[in-house]
C-alpha cells in the first residue's frame, strides 16, 4: 500500500456536485451537530430500515449524527445518478473471506457507475465517491490512556512506529493508523473482521513490513478540524483524492417559504 502524509487538503466544494464519479475520487465532509444542537433534519428520503435504526438511539446526538450521515450520503449519491435522493437504492458485495451478503455496501447492479464509502464520529461525517472500491474513515483523536489496550492488538511494524514517539503525540498518531486501518478493511470489504495485525498501513515504507498491494492510501489533512480527528481514504485509484467541505447545512430540512403577502384590495396602484 502506498502511504503519504496528510496531503489532500479540504477546500469548500458544490453542495451538489455535477457528478461523484466524472471527475476522479472525490471526499465530502461535512460537520455533525454539536450536543445541544437540534437541526431540522430532512429524513423524507430515508428508507424503513434507516428510520427504524434512526429512532432506536437512545441518546439525540447518536441519532442526529446517524441521520446527518445517511442523509448526506443520500444526497450526494442522488446527484451523482441523476434521481431523487430517496430513490436510491443499496445493496451489499459478497464478502471477500466467506462470501456472504455482508460485503462493502454499494449500489446496486453488476457494475455500479461508481462506488462510495461512508464514516462518521463524534462532529464529523465523511463521505467518499470513485470509479472504483475506496474506503473512508474518519475518527475522533482519543485520549491518551485510552489507548494502550488496542495498540497491542495492531501490526508489529505499527506498534514500533508508535512505541518510537513521545507519550505526547501518541495518541494522535495511532488515530491517523486507526483511520488508514479501517479504511482499507472497509474499501476491501472485510471490516473489523480481519485480524487486525494482518496488514501494515503505517506512515513509513518498512524494510521487514509488507504493505498489501493495489491500494493507495492517504491521510487527510481536515482543515480546521486536523487538532481533533483524523481521516483516510483507501483507493484502487492512484489519482489523489478531492476533499470538499459541504455545509453544515447540507442536510437541514429546507426552510418552508413565508407566505407571499397579498395587499388588501384598493392599497395598490391602478394602471
Amino acid at each position: 500500500m502506498t502511504a503519504a502524509p496528510p496531503d489532500t487538503a479540504v477546500e469548500h466544494g458544490e453542495p451538489a456536485p455535477p457528478g461523484p464519479w466524472s471527475g476522479g475520487p472525490s471526499l465530502w465532509l461535512l460537520r455533525a451537530p454539536a450536543p445541544g444542537e437540534r437541526p431540522v433534519l430532512d429524513a423524507s428520503c430515508l428508507d424503513t430500515d434507516e428510520r427504524a435504526r434512526a429512532a432506536a438511539f437512545v441518546r439525540d446526538q447518536d441519532r442526529a449524527l446517524y441521520l446527518t450521515a445517511h442523509i448526506a450520503l443520500r444526497r450526494l449519491l442522488g446527484a451523482g445518478l441523476g434521481i431523487a435522493p430517496g430513490g436510491v437504492r443499496f445493496t451489499r458485495e459478497p464478502c471477500p473471506e466467506c462470501d456472504g451478503p455482508h460485503g462493502r455496501p454499494a449500489l446496486p447492479g453488476p457494475r455500479p457507475p461508481f462506488h462510495f464509502s461512508l464514516s462518521h464520529c463524534e462532529g464529523l461525517v465523511l463521505i467518499g465517491t470513485a470509479a472504483g472500491p475506496l474506503g473512508v474513515d474518519v475518527e475522533r483523536v482519543p485520549d491518551p490512556g485510552s489507548v494502550d489496550g488496542i495498540v497491542k492488538e495492531l501490526h508489529p511494524g505499527e506498534r514500533a512506529d508508535l512505541a518510537a514517539l513521545p507519550d505526547a503525540s501518541r495518541a494522535e498518531a495511532f488515530c491517523r493508523v486507526w483511520s488508514r486501518k479501517e479504511a482499507y478493511l472497509k474499501g476491501v470489504g472485510v471490516g473489523l473482521a480481519r485480524a487486525l495485525d494482518a496488514d501494515y498501513v503505517g506512515e513509513r515504507p518498512r524494510h521487514d513490513a509488507v504493505h498489501p498491494s493495489g491500494w493507495h492510501l492517504r491521510s487527510l489533512d481536515l482543515g480546521p478540524h486536523r487538532a481533533t480527528h483524523a481521516a483516510a481514504a483507501a483507493l484502487r485509484e492512484a489519482a489523489p483524492p478531492v476533499l470538499r467541505l459541504l455545509p453544515d447545512t447540507y442536510a437541514h430540512a429546507p426552510r418552508p417559504h413565508a407566505p407571499r403577502q397579498v395587499p388588501p384590495p384598493g392599497s395598490g396602484r391602478t394602471h
